[in-house]
């Protein structure tokens, strides 16, 4: 996997990999910010057109999965940006977040540069293959874990508990535990639903082993 896109300006490249835990006045959080935006329209148009026939659920699911900070940070380990990312002290589980959100910064940068149809170019040349890889759309990890534990509960309910934010009060980390079967599992995320499906991803992984 190969970033098409080389930064006129390096400075900007500087700033969209690095992490508000390294520098707290000049980070990529601006550049994520608008870095989201331009990731999610483009892989929505990107699915509209590779899926004619599929409805709007079957769309949202695939969306949800390759804008996930999963694949964020998988696509930045391929593009080998780990070990350039500056961040500052941080546990083993935020590590993928911190990857996923320099990717998102990083596009952010190139769209500030360049403009829109740029930024949709570099964006769409990666996850062109991403998004041809599943036939079928994949069922969200909330969806697959409730069908699990009412198939073996007798209609038992996965239980989600919402605990306490953490991270800067203008980009807040949500976290959520989830408790099924007898395991709960925790997931963080940049909304509520976010952190309750990285959450149901995390317990449907336990419950497999």
């Amino acid at each position: 996997m190969k970033l098409n896109y080389k930064f006129r300006d390096e400075s900007l490249l500087e700033t969209a990999l690095t992490q508000s835990g390294a520098n707290a006045t000049h980070n990529n959080e601006r550049l994520e910010f608008v870095g989201d935006r331009v990731l999610g329209l483009t892989v929505a148009e990107l699915l509209y057109n590779m899926y004619p026939n599929e409805a709007e659920g079957e769309l949202a699911r695939r969306h949800a999965m390759l804008v996930s900070t999963e694949t964020l940070a998988r696509v930045a380990n391929e593009l080998d940006l780990a070990h350039r990312v500056h961040h500052g002290h941080m546990t083993a589980g935020r590590i993928q977040h911190v990857l996923a959100n320099a990717t998102e910064a990083l596009f952010g940068a190139i769209f500030i540069e360049s403009g829109f149809d740029v930024a949709r170019s570099v964006i769409a040349e990666i996850w062109r293959d991403l998004a041809a890889a599943d036939a079928t759309a994949p069922k969200d990890a909330k969806t697959a874990l409730q069908e699990l534990v009412q198939h073996e509960s007798n209609g038992a309910l996965p239980e989600y508990e919402y605990l306490e934010p953490t991270g800067a009060s203008h980009s807040p980390v949500f976290n959520v535990r989830v408790t099924a079967l007898g395991k709960s599992a925790t997931g963080t995320g940049s909304s509520k639903k976010m952190a309750s499906i990285d959450a149901a991803a995390a317990l449907l992984k336990k419950l497999a082993i």
